[in-house]
């Protein structure tokens, strides 16, 4: 049987109820005060009002559903549509549109650009120990995606361009790190200079850890923090020598650059972080790491509380 052909996808009541199972593994709990022992369930029921998945709880007397304190609070879309957006954003190696979810689930595309970056929220990992260890490589690059929101006109000496910033004078920023074999950890910083770069290194790959990048200088400092620092010259049209590359890194931008040129197509810089959340999820659970569809999916659903995303923050 399809994993999109089981009832939660198409029957609310369903969806509501698998929710349950994932949050509530222990049975219903009152997301104001806590509660266990006098929790209970109410009865939906159309002509009176009463709300799929409505609990009480007897020791506040505040009723709630399972969607509180989730990404899902207070939304007006249909749980069950919800469980279709997640399974579709976990299955697609290069992302999904907020255009193409407003045609497959049949909402409007506003509704489908908020519902996608909730789950992108649901995406974020937290409190990531460091990369590599003892006898692992992590490697290290930089890259740049789109420009600025204000782009400078004149060159550092007060000059005008000629013919435009060369480099990533008004790019977007972005550096990243992956463990060889492992999971990988972007960041959409403001400026990839050496002193970002670096304390990105010292404080997110471990100490016991080799480090690959290739020749910049923005990584001259980072044999400080760990064993051992290597390098390949790309310049010189060295890409690997031995088991020193940095091919890993330069694999996951092109999937997050073909992603963005190809699906997202516009990415406003103040959600860059957002979108390199969700491909850092995505590779992290990845098929070649032994996870599906169905576990990246279920992975989602258990990032979801705790994360309280508006529209008035998120646009």
């Amino acid at each position: 049987m399809s994993v999109l052909s089981k009832p939660y996808f198409h029957d609310e009541e369903a969806a509501f109820a698998k929710l349950e199972s994932i949050l509530w593994p222990e049975g219903a709990a009152c997301p104001h005060c806590g509660g266990v022992d006098r929790v209970y369930k109410i009865k939906a029921n159309v002509e009176k009002k009463v709300r799929i998945g409505l609990h009480k709880c007897g020791d506040c007397r505040k009723q709630f559903t399972v969607k509180v304190g989730t990404v899902f609070e207070s939304s007006h879309v249909k749980l069950n549509l919800w469980f279709q957006a997640v399974y579709l954003m976990a299955s697609s190696k290069k992302g999904i549109s907020a255009h193409q979810l407003h045609r497959t689930l049949g909402v409007t595309y506003k509704t489908a650009w908020f519902m996608a970056h909730r789950i992108r929220e649901a995406m974020r990992d937290g409190n990531l120990g460091p990369l590599g260890g003892e006898g692992m490589v992590v490697e290290a690059d930089e890259t740049y995606f789109g420009y600025k929101a204000e782009r400078s006109l004149t060159r550092s000496d007060g000059k005008p361009y000629k013919k435009g910033p060369r480099g990533g004078a008004n790019k977007r920023a972005v550096v990243a790190l992956i463990e060889r074999g492992g999971h990988v950890r972007s960041f959409h910083v403001d400026s990839a200079n050496k002193v970002t770069v670096t304390a990105i290194v010292s404080q997110n790959v471990a100490k016991e850890s080799r480090l690959h990048t290739d020749e910049s200088r923005l990584y001259a400092d980072a044999h400080k923090y760990v064993l051992k620092h290597e390098t390949v010259k790309h310049t010189a049209g060295e890409y690997v020598r031995g088991d020193v590359t940095s091919n890993s890194i330069e694999g996951f931008f092109s999937v997050f650059k073909r992603g963005m040129k190809g699906t997202y197509q516009h990415c406003s810089e103040k959600h860059l972080h957002r979108y390199l959340a969700e491909f850092d999820f995505r590779f992290n659970r990845r098929i070649a790491l032994g996870v599906n569809d169905d576990q990246r999916a279920n992975s989602i659903f258990g990032g979801i509380s705790g994360k309280r995303l508006t529209y008035v923050t998120s646009n």
